[in-house]
């Protein structure tokens, strides 16, 4: 359906694809993986007309085309899944729907809505603002509306993330059914075990290259070779430390914010406590991290910072508490800012501001952090795990709890190894790390202190080296034997 022929993109004097030639047959999944900065959103966004290539030829159905802008791929129906969806927050979720429809009949649409949402399994109601929706549920309103505008070439950028294991089998299946409808599927992952269990084809980028191409059945060593050159290091858990005093407490907190809010929250953590937050998506983990990082006020009950003088929603003291949300470019970061005015922004800059202000700075902090890009790269214009990279150089020396929404996402297994092995050494003695994944994996190995949410209230926190993952499971469902363990104080 879709062949790619000697493909090169070039930034200035960055090439960011070198001869990238591949073909998407219709009627099956084809999986796009290599490591972060490796090419695969570059090559995406080339296929859905919003940037152009430098040369190389894309052939449609055995025509060539030119993708000179989204419209162009749109009216050959070819539809991306970002990570970042591409909404409006403002706007309800009927409305965000109903952009770009080829009707405008609100209540017709509404049904088509409603009916598609059940088929999959998802949550939507029509009226909520978009704005109230985690980042798992805008991604699954932006796959209904590619489905609903019967894209033939539909291209999903890590559709997983924030999606609970049941949602994902049904999504799977959906996936599946299309395929079999003779439709185009390209699946950009991370996760080696959703591509070996749906792909039929697979293709690796490293380097701006297409060095790997595999058939099902999938040898997933072989992918990882390919990948990074050599099979990464598999994770050790992480040993608990002795507790210290404790950093942040919170007493009775109530919050209706979110899906399921926050229903009398009573907690304390710890020096030298790596908490992980568990639970389906919009179970609470959210409102929790916002809260403890002053960006959300409870409606009632008290939060509180152990030797700082704050009050609930002071964020912990001057710098002492640093929140890294899951969506980079809509919260944490400023798309069409450079490296080096966030930089800029987030130290002590000069009232005035020359052009090589910040540069050194800028410079270094790319070579610490191995940001791929320059100092004046955009924000927007870095992969996803650069984005992170970038947001955890802007983490303040003095910050003692540094809390982390779904840090991982979108992230290769080098480039979440990495972003662990630097929280781990840059953790305070007298600090703490919470975070939130959907990826019990992760948490088993990272926290020492797992805490599960289902429906606004902690319903299991335990050390992790004294829970079984089959707990866990059952806990995020909302079942919790009588003897999962006290939650730790």
């Amino acid at each position: 359906m879709i062949e790619l022929a000697d493909i090169h993109k070039r930034f200035g004097r960055v090439e960011a694809l070198a001869g990238v030639s591949m073909r998407i047959r219709a009627g099956s999944v084809h999986g796009i993986v290599g490591e972060n900065g490796a090419g695969k959103s570059t090559l995406m966004k080339i296929l859905t007309g919003f940037i152009s290539r430098s040369s190389g030829t894309i052939r449609y159905n055995g025509r060539p085309v030119q993708l000179r802008t989204p419209r162009d791929a749109a009216r050959l129906g070819i539809g991306m899944l970002y990570q970042e969806p591409l909404d409006f927050p403002h706007l309800t979720v009927l409305d965000n729907f109903m952009i770009a429809a080829p009707e405008h009949d609100p209540g017709r649409l509404r049904q088509q809505l409603v009916r598609l949402a059940d088929r999959f399994g998802f949550d939507l109601a029509p009226d909520s603002a978009v704005e109230r929706l985690t980042v798992g549920e805008r991604q699954q309103l932006e796959l209904l509306r590619l489905i609903h505008r019967r894209c033939k070439v539909l291209i999903l950028d890590e559709p997983t993330t924030g999606i609970s294991q049941r949602q994902q089998e049904i999504l799977f299946a959906a996936l599946r059914a299309l395929r079999d409808e003779g439709r185009a599927i390209l699946l950009v992952s991370h996760k080696l075990a959703e591509v070996r269990s749906l792909c039929d084809r697979v293709t690796v980028l490293r380097g701006g290259r297409a060095v790997a191409d595999q058939e099902r059945p999938l040898d997933e060593d072989l992918l990882l070779r390919a990948m990074f050159g050599s099979l990464p290091r598999r994770q050790r858990a992480v040993r608990a430390r002795d507790r210290g005093r404790p950093i942040l407490a919170m007493d009775h907190v109530v919050s209706a914010e979110g899906r399921s809010g926050l229903h009398d929250v009573t907690l304390s953590i710890a020096e030298k406590e790596v908490v992980g937050l568990a639970g389906l998506d919009g179970s609470g983990q959210a409102v929790f991290l916002r809260i403890a990082g002053g960006l959300l006020r409870p409606d009632s009950g008290s939060v509180r910072f152990p030797g700082c003088e704050t009050t609930a929603g002071a964020g912990g003291g001057d710098r002492q508490t640093v929140f890294l949300p899951a969506d980079r470019l809509r919260e944490g970061l400023i798309a069409g800012l450079s490296i080096r005015e966030h930089l800029l922004l987030a130290g002590d800059a000069p009232f005035f501001l020359a052009p090589s202000t910040g540069r050194a700075r800028a410079e270094k902090t790319i070579a610490d952090y191995n940001i791929i890009g320059r100092p004046s790269t955009p924000a927007d214009g870095l992969s996803g795990g650069n984005q992170q990279r970038l947001l955890l150089s802007l983490v303040p020396e003095p910050a003692r709890l540094i809390l982390l929404e779904n840090p991982t996402r979108g992230l290769d297994v080098r480039s979440g190894a990495w972003m662990w092995r630097f929280l781990h050494q840059r953790m305070r003695d007298d600090g703490a790390i919470v975070f939130a994944s959907p990826d019990l994996e992760e948490i088993m190995t990272q926290a020492t202190r797992i805490m599960v949410f289902f429906n606004g209230r902690i319903i299991l926190d335990a050390p992790t080296d004294q829970t079984e993952i089959r707990t866990v499971s059952r806990a995020i469902t909302g079942r919790v034997p009588e003897d999962a363990g006290l939650p730790a104080a």
